[in-house]
């Protein structure tokens, strides 16, 4: 397994700047870039295609905190973690919320989609805004429990850094791997809630107003 820390010279950690990290690939990459060798000879070509290729990866990788994360459990664990659709505690309530309310919508929409009066489809439409804003409620609480998780990625770098070395002994006894996979599996669930809601409020925006 390629290491997307080593490859962009990072340390091990779970909360990266972005910015500071696409910097650090652009340096590393520019003298690897297909069109800086295009006069070299073809293994040369091919080595710095590959070399591109790696650093690509790892910066794509290290760039989304949910696959940054899940490589760092992988790295530290020498192995995927297991049962990672295990709903982490205090994520199944706003799931559940998130859940119904996506169903609701989906109701609403059949509903709208049958409405044949001019009254009945003023009705829908006020009852669609309705569902917007519920909607838009329920996205501010799946971005505050982001929010909370990556603050909490902010936090857990001080351990990461304090850690023994890479490959040393008590290495992984020192770093709190079960606590990083909850955050793993709550990232997961986020993004997949993140994802129905806004496929809900586009789906109600595609709708005809009248």
């Amino acid at each position: 397994m390629n290491d997307a820390f080593a490859l962009l010279d990072e340390p091990r950690r779970p909360w990266l700047d972005v910015a500071s990290l696409q910097g650090r690939f652009l340096a590393l990459s520019a003298a690897l870039h297909p069109d800086r060798v295009h006069g070299a000879g073809e293994s040369q070509r091919r080595a710095a295609q590959e070399e591109f290729a790696q650093l690509n990866g790892a910066y794509q990788t290290l760039r989304d905190t949910k696959l940054r994360v899940l490589h760092l459990l992988e790295l530290e664990l020498g192995h995927r973690p297991e049962d990672i659709q295990r709903v982490p505690p205090g994520t199944m309530e706003l799931g559940l919320e998130v859940g119904a309310l996506c169903r609701e919508v989906d109701g609403y929409l059949a509903r709208k989609g049958q409405a044949a009066t001019p009254l009945l489809r003023a009705q829908r439409f006020a009852e669609g805004l309705e569902w917007t804003e519920r909607l838009g409620q329920a996205q501010e609480q799946v971005n505050a429990r982001r929010g909370a998780i990556e603050a909490e990625l902010r936090s857990l770098n001080e351990v990461w850094l304090a850690a023994p070395a890479v490959g040393a002994e008590g290495r992984v006894q020192a770093l709190p791997l079960d606590r990083l996979e909850q955050l793993y599996r709550a990232l997961s669930y986020v993004a997949r809630w993140a994802e129905q809601l806004d496929g809900r409020k586009v789906q109600l925006a595609l709708e005809p107003l009248t």
